[in-house]
C-alpha cells in the first residue's frame, strides 16, 4: 500500500502563500498521478491540481493561475514528492487539503492537512 505523508497546512491571511507537500512512500508503480484535492466547507471534494509522472498538469478551475504544482521522484529510498505552491489566497480556498496517488496499483489518499485563509 502507498503511504502518503501530508505537510504544509496552516493558517494564511487574504493575499498570502502557502506550500503544501506531499511525500509518497513505496511501493508504486512509476507511471502515475499525484496531486490535490480538497473539502471545502458547504461543497463537495474537487480537484484542485493533479500532475502525472510524465509532467502533464491539471488545474481546478478555481485555482488555474494562483497554484502551482511540482514534483520530484527520488530512487533509493522510493519517494515521490508533490508540492502544492499556493498564492493570492483568498478565505474561499479555505478548507481540508487530500493528497492522492494514483496508478495501476490503485488509489490512496492522504489524511488530509487543514488550510485557513482569514483576515
Amino acid at each position: 500500500q502507498v503511504q502518503l505523508v501530508e505537510s504544509g497546512g496552516g493558517a494564511a491571511e487574504p493575499g498570502g502563500s502557502l506550500k503544501l507537500k506531499c511525500v509518497a512512500s513505496a511501493p508504486f508503480w512509476n507511471a502515475n498521478i499525484m496531486g490535490w484535492f480538497r473539502v471545502v466547507p458547504g461543497k463537495e471534494r474537487e480537484l484542485v491540481a493533479t500532475m502525472s509522472s510524465g509532467g502533464t498538469t491539471n488545474y481546478g478551475d478555481s485555482v488555474r493561475g494562483r497554484f502551482t504544482i511540482s514534483r520530484t521522484t527520488r530512487d533509493s529510498p522510493k519517494e515521490d514528492t508533490v508540492y502544492l505552491e499556493m498564492n493570492s489566497l483568498n478565505p474561499e480556498d479555505t478548507g481540508t487539503y487530500f493528497c492522492q496517488h494514483a496508478s495501476m496499483v490503485g488509489t490512496f489518499w492522504g489524511r488530509g492537512t487543514q488550510v485557513t485563509v482569514s483576515s
